[in-house]
């Protein structure tokens, strides 16, 4: 996944092995990474600076090139390193589930665990990747295709299976309930994480299988 990435860009010293990470550097290269999320996430991305990435790692201005070529090059990296981890770990909740229904809240579960967990990885996430002002497009369509790969799995599924009606089209459907997630998520962010994102999910799942009609028309009532 996101092998373009490595298409268009030169190997950097702490590329070996096949694209792997030299396992002497992890936690330094690590360490950037979270330092320069945090920093992207309170000061912005345009407004921050590499001697800022640098202290909240507590290392030298110098070290950060020794990993990266410049600041845009530190958040293309986040967003390949960070993707990998997060769609494997939503894949395994996926796979843990046996019906459409159940797939389908596990993976907006780990979703918005995800993003609970981390709240500066969500900031970052949602105003710059979805923005993609200063990302490679060729990540964002990645990103986002891992994503709605996943569901038309359980699109399918669920079609088989009788849960989704077999007349939707598939590509509006996946972007029916992205939509719904990444607004979900925006709020919470926009709101400071005031209240339990991931006890949203249920409620996602019952507006994507039930709608918002209820179980017996309801007759207009005059005035």
């Amino acid at each position: 996944m996101l092998i373009h990435y490595f298409k268009f860009r030169e190997k950097r010293q702490i590329i070996k092995n096949n694209g792997n990470i030299n396992n002497s550097n992890n936690d330094k290269y690590d360490k950037i990474l979270n330092a320069a999320i945090k920093v992207f996430a309170e000061q912005g991305y345009y407004k921050s600076t590499i001697s800022q990435v640098a202290k909240e790692a507590g290392v030298a201005d110098g070290t950060i090139y020794i990993y990266f070529k410049n600041k845009a090059d530190i958040l293309f990296n986040f967003f390949s390193y960070k993707t990998r981890m997060v769609f494997d770990r939503f894949k395994d909740e996926v796979e843990k589930a046996d019906n459409a229904k159940d797939k389908l809240r596990n993976l907006i579960r780990s979703h918005l665990a995800e993003f609970q967990r981390d709240p500066n990885v969500a900031v970052v996430f949602q105003r710059e990747a979805l923005n993609a002002r200063h990302i490679d497009d060729v990540l964002i369509k990645d990103i986002s295709k891992m994503y709605l790969d996943i569901l038309d799995d359980i699109i399918r599924q669920g079609q088989k299976e009788g849960y989704i009606r077999k007349n939707f089209q598939k590509g509006l459907v996946k972007r029916f309930i992205l939509g719904a997630v990444n607004e979900v998520i925006n709020t919470w962010v926009v709101t400071c994480g005031k209240y339990d994102l991931v006890s949203m999910a249920d409620p996602l799942v019952d507006l994507y299988f039930n709608g918002i009609s209820p179980d017996k028309p309801v007759t207009p009532q005059p005035g």
